[in-house]
């Protein structure tokens, strides 16, 4: 895919893997426009991006989805890249209260995978009808096999994966491709938050300007399924070996289990 004179809208794109897309596409004279929720980050992001356009909007709201279309396509008819990045991780503890109410149980199943499937849906009549198009599925290494301390989000990723395969088998035969990218644990605040060191021991985190250089090379070489440094790993490993690498990323969650009575 050629990466330059598009028109690129990347959701979450105001900060880790989304804002550094952006920074990074915007050197290779592409149009960037970043949604985000919160509209301080968004003027932070286009004051730190000159060039950069951003819209408010959430991938979670039924209503805000339209709006965002509509707004998009009217300021850029070109637009024909859609990048869906915004996602969420949380630490779930499954047998504890800290995992929420039976709503906030799904909050990374709505973001992660409801959303890019809504996004989809609403921006692919106009996709269609470009010359050219794509839509870029962020997913994660974690697809291929769970870390079970984020056990919400590494279903939520697994289902994008999945989804992203039928997506691609649906449109073969339209003028749309659909690459997924499959980031490895990478150094942003994704990882920050809920994520302790003690949940990663072990895992080095490749660093996101990489992970990006990675991704544009991929998707410049129309490599459909980009799996940047350890996820291509950890994709192997879930075909030849899944109970061990399962058993190695298991072993944060240790301290989740009850204590065995006899």
């Amino acid at each position: 895919m050629r990466l330059s004179g598009k028109t690129i809208l990347i959701t979450g794109g105001t900060s880790g893997i989304g804002f550094e897309l952006a920074a990074q596409l915007l050197k290779l004279e592409n149009i960037v426009i970043v949604t985000g929720r919160d509209q301080r980050k968004i003027e932070e992001a286009e004051k730190q991006l000159p060039g950069v356009h951003g819209f408010q909007s959430d991938v979670c709201d039924l209503k805000s989805i339209p709006l965002l279309c509509d707004a998009v396509i009217t300021q850029f008819p070109g637009l024909n890249v859609l990048v869906n990045n915004a996602g969420i991780m949380r630490k779930i503890n499954l047998l504890g209260n800290d995992s929420g109410g039976l709503e906030d149980i799904s909050r990374e199943i709505d973001t992660d995978l409801i959303g890019p499937i809504r996004m989809v849906k609403q921006f692919l009549p106009h996709l269609l009808r470009q010359p050219s198009a794509a839509i870029v599925n962020v997913s994660s290494g974690l697809a291929f096999v769970p870390l079970p301390g984020a056990p919400i989000y590494c279903a939520a990723k697994a289902g994008l994966h999945s989804y992203s395969q039928s997506l691609r088998v649906q449109l073969r035969n339209s003028r749309v491709k659909v690459f997924e990218v499959a980031p490895p644990m990478t150094q942003t605040p994704l990882f920050g938050k809920d994520m302790h060191a003690a949940d990663v021991r072990g895992i080095r985190m490749m660093d996101v300007g990489e992970m990006v250089r990675r991704t544009i090379r991929g998707l410049k070489n129309d490599q459909l399924e980009i799996r940047p440094g350890k996820s291509n790993l950890l994709r192997i490993m879930s075909r030849v070996a899944p109970n061990f690498i399962l058993k190695r990323l298991s072993k944060s969650a240790g301290a989740m289990l009850p204590t065995a009575h006899t």
